[in-house]
């Protein structure tokens, strides 16, 4: 649970924000290692972004559409239909996150990045910015993420 990498954008959704982090990520390998998936949710979703995570040997798990909290047992525990030899990308992917095995990896989303950001809110209790401008708001994230990244790693050294 360790932010690696950081970025702010005025942009209004996420869509834009795939490939500059893919990039940011691909230059830390020999720190981090070799990137294997890539797992965000919907604002993140589109064609562009499959096609950038497939060109670098990353499988994405982008969600494509908010799934309802609670379906049916059935829906849980079975497998979708093979999907067509003739499937898209996209078609691929959406394919993956319906099996167990995309479901499982997705799900490592909840525990992982959304606690994050949660206790930077709520207990390092940094809920908005203080200054104004893209630079001087990109230097504050930095600044927080880096507060979060001690505070870990002050709890994962005990």
């Amino acid at each position: 649970m360790l932010v690696v990498a950081t970025g702010v954008s005025q942009a209004p959704n996420d869509k834009e924000q795939v490939i500059p982090m893919l990039e940011t990520l691909q230059a830390q390998t020999a720190q981090l290692g070799p990137i294997e998936a890539l797992v965000s949710d919907t604002g993140y979703c589109s064609e562009k972004n499959v096609e950038a995570c497939e060109a670098l040997g990353i499988t994405p798990f982008i969600a494509v559409a908010r799934e309802e909290h609670h379906p049916d047992w059935r829906q849980r525990h079975t497998e979708p239909e093979d999907l067509p030899e003739n499937a898209t990308r996209m078609q691929a992917m959406i394919h993956r996150l319906k099996t167990q095995a995309g479901r499982s990896v997705y799900r490592l989303r909840k525990q992982t990045v959304e606690p994050v950001f949660g206790i930077i809110k709520s207990v390092i209790g940094f809920r908005q910015f203080s200054l104004r401008g893209l630079r001087q708001v990109q230097g504050e994230w930095s600044l927080v993420c880096l507060a979060w990244n001690i505070k870990r790693m002050a709890v994962l050294r005990l």
